[in-house]
């Protein structure tokens, strides 16, 4: 997952491939409480590890409820089965609606005293309805900051109170949907002798999602009936009991921003057998999440869609894409993606009847069409509709740095517009936001999609032994997201794995070492070097490590094949390399070209300190000559001597800490992106 404060994505130019996805986020968390609420413990496969999940986690281990995660994906929750949860106890819901809508209205009816909170977004969000109908019961809760808003507080230490259930219990429908999921999970709590209705006052929007909480229910033995989704009923006797097993399919609305991909894009060209198209693992035409939907949305624009139990295929077709006016009451989530596939439409797309956008994790509709303007769209807003009207001419484009709002779908729409037409950046802000419910999006999204290996951005730090090149280039590379490239390692990895297989580093041996060196199984991460599984951080540090490797350079066949495994490392979302030719040899088309040098005196001093730290014992004039004997040979090489590209950047750092010689080379960086301007907010 990306943790950087933004995530420059290059222009896109196709996409292809399949793409697994992600448990639902609707269906993780009711499972997760349904579990809760039941006898038994229940085995939850599949699901989503995300913000939304763990903080409910958490809350359920809190109440007394316990909690296996041994397995990976596969959770193991022994419930209440009825019993009186752990009390009092203060829950951290996050910025979960999930969590928070559905876990008050379960414990105001299990009795305790607790405390409700989240983050500050979610403190925003109303729940005065859902309040509202759980006093009509006789349930005491109170607000301990704005009325209508969370936080509360469940105040219920004698136990729940005598419930007033011969009245049917109304409840708003026309908010959100979670108000109503809320009271048919909990309910079945109270419905032990008697019945319990539920009248919805208004429209209920997102019924979807009611199918779903239905759906579950039944699985855990709850039957509830209702009359034209106004009117429900839960019966008498209702008792949660476990199914053992379930397995959480994987979210539908997850799979609209692939299935909009799929749409805009075309798949490799010019490639002999190159696949086509986007295929979906995970979820299919028969899902039971209302967001599946999208598909017919989807298709009306221009996609082509199949699909099996388990799996979707789209592939493009109507191109442009054709505009659409459309109620998306039935997909409010999904529907976010429908904005975006609006940029590469024919016309003016307008998506209605989407008044709970307001009060998700941001304004959706007041974010959607910020955003979609600073793209260069014509964007109309009202209370409960965003009408869509893309960039009339390619260049009528912008480049545009993307406020995402804390919220995981505006961050995952957006992304959509690096495809472009005119092959323009765009900028992610807080792209770490997607861990809301799909934490490893720009990973998938980077496995598909496809661009020239020369529009991959690559900022190049060459310098002299000693000058700190490798840790400003991993510092940068850590603040952009981008891949590091220590190209020094590389012939350090290569001889110690031609001497792990046997071979000597001899010119007898060239043609096998440099077969080796193709295919090297090499990563870095952070401060650790990778061969295969392997951790040779430390192996390829050692003083004869680094003349195996001189003798390895000095093999010109096993120099090409190290070339051609240094190119393999450009790839998205793009690329910080540091050596002594990467300007000049390796990437010489490379945007921005560092070199970082430093006085001799300096750079003695500091691999002065460096040893000392370590417990070597060295000498400052030593160590002074022999880095200013070894630059004189760096430079006067014939293969790559050292030497700063011609529009290299020169930066002595010799006065400069570490931090101060990062913010130059990614102040340089930045004032080369074209939406510099916009990023300064």
């Amino acid at each position: 997952m990306y943790s950087t404060a933004f995530l420059d994505l290059p222009a896109l130019q196709a996409a292809a491939g399949e793409v697994p996805l992600p448990g639902s986020k609707s269906i993780s968390n009711r499972v997760l409480l349904l579990a809760a609420l039941s006898s038994g413990t229940t085995t939850v496969h599949d699901l989503l590890a995300s913000d939304d999940t763990r903080v409910m986690l958490d809350a359920l281990r809190q109440i007394g409820c316990v909690v296996d995660e041994s397995g990976g994906s596969t959770v193991h929750i022994t419930g209440l089965g009825g019993s009186t949860p752990l009390s009092p106890a203060k829950l951290f819901l996050g910025n979960a609606g999930t969590a928070m809508r559905p876990l008050t209205a379960a414990l105001a009816l299990l009795g305790g005293e607790f405390e409700l909170s989240g983050v500050p977004r979610m403190h925003e969000r109303p729940i005065g309805d859902l309040v509202d109908a759980l006093r009509q019961l006789g349930c005491q809760i109170d607000y301990l900051g704005n009325d209508g808003y969370p936080p509360l507080r469940i105040a219920h230490a004698q136990g729940v109170p005598a419930l007033a259930l011969a009245a049917p219990i109304r409840v708003r429908g026309d908010v959100s949907s979670q108000f109503l999921t809320a009271l048919l999970m909990a309910l079945p709590l109270a419905a032990v002798t008697q019945p319990i209705v539920i009248e919805v006052v208004g429209e209920l929007i997102s019924k979807p999602y009611i199918a779903i909480t239905l759906q579950l229910l039944a699985r855990f033995g709850i039957v509830v009936e209702h009359q034209n989704w106004q009117r429900f009923t839960i019966a008498a006797g209702s008792r949660y009991q476990s199914p053992g097993d379930i397995h959480v399919e994987a979210d539908a609305s997850s799979a609209s921003y692939f299935i909009a991909l799929g749409a805009i894009v075309t798949g490799a060209t010019g490639q002999k057998d190159a696949k086509s198209g986007i295929k979906i693992q995970g979820v299919g035409l028969d899902s039971i999440q209302g967001d599946i939907r999208f598909v017919e949305a989807a298709r009306a624009m221009g996609a082509v869609v199949t699909g099996g139990p388990n799996w979707l295929q789209i592939d493009r077709g109507a191109w442009p894409l054709q505009a659409i006016d459309l109620d998306c009451n039935h997909i409010p989530d999904a529907a976010m993606t429908l904005a975006v596939m609006a940029l590469y439409a024919n016309g003016t797309t307008t998506l209605r009847n989407i008044a709970s956008w307001r009060v998700k994790e941001t304004d959706r509709i007041a974010a959607m069409a910020t955003e979609l303007r600073k793209l260069g769209a014509t964007v109309e807003e009202g209370a409960d509709f965003i009408r869509v009207t893309p960039p009339e001419r390619v260049e009528d484009w912008k480049p545009a740095s993307i406020h995402t709002y804390d919220d995981h779908r505006v961050a995952m729409c957006f992304s959509l517009a690096a495809f472009n037409p005119a092959a323009l950046p765009v900028r992610i802000e807080d792209p770490k936001c997607v861990a809301k419910t799909f934490p490893d999006y720009f990973e998938a999204l980077f496995s598909v999609a496809q661009v020239a290996a020369p529009q991959i951005p690559v900022i190049c730090i060459d310098g002299p032994t000693a000058s700190g090149k490798g840790t400003v280039a991993a510092a940068v590379a850590q603040r952009l997201g981008y891949g590091f490239l220590d190209s020094g390692a590389m012939y350090r990895i290569t001889a110690l794995a031609a001497l792990q297989a046997g071979l000597a580093i001899d010119a007898d041996h060239e043609a096998r070492i440099a077969t080796l060196a193709q295919t090297l199984p090499v990563r870095f991460e952070g401060s650790k070097v990778l061969l295969g599984s392997d951790d040779v951080t430390d192996a390829i540090r050692t003083e004869e490590a680094g003349m195996n490797a001189s003798r390895v350079s000095a093999l010109p066949a096993v120099r090409t094949a190290l070339v051609q495994l240094q190119h393999s490392f450009r790839r998205l979302p793009g690329l910080v390399a540091d050596g002594r030719d990467m300007g000049t040899v390796i990437f010489p088309d490379a945007p921005l070209k560092v070199f970082l040098t430093a006085s001799a005196a300096c750079r003695a001093e500091r691999r002065y300190k460096q040893l000392i730290s370590k417990g070597f014992s060295a000498s400052i004039e030593d160590l002074r000559a022999d880095l200013e004997a070894r630059d004189a040979r760096d430079s006067s090489r014939s293969v790559a001597p050292l030497k700063p590209a011609q529009d290299a950047l020169v930066l002595d750092n010799s006065d400069l800490t570490i931090e101060q010689a990062v913010e130059k080379v990614l102040t340089w960086w930045q004032e080369r992106q074209p939406f510099a301007a916009s990023a300064q907010r």
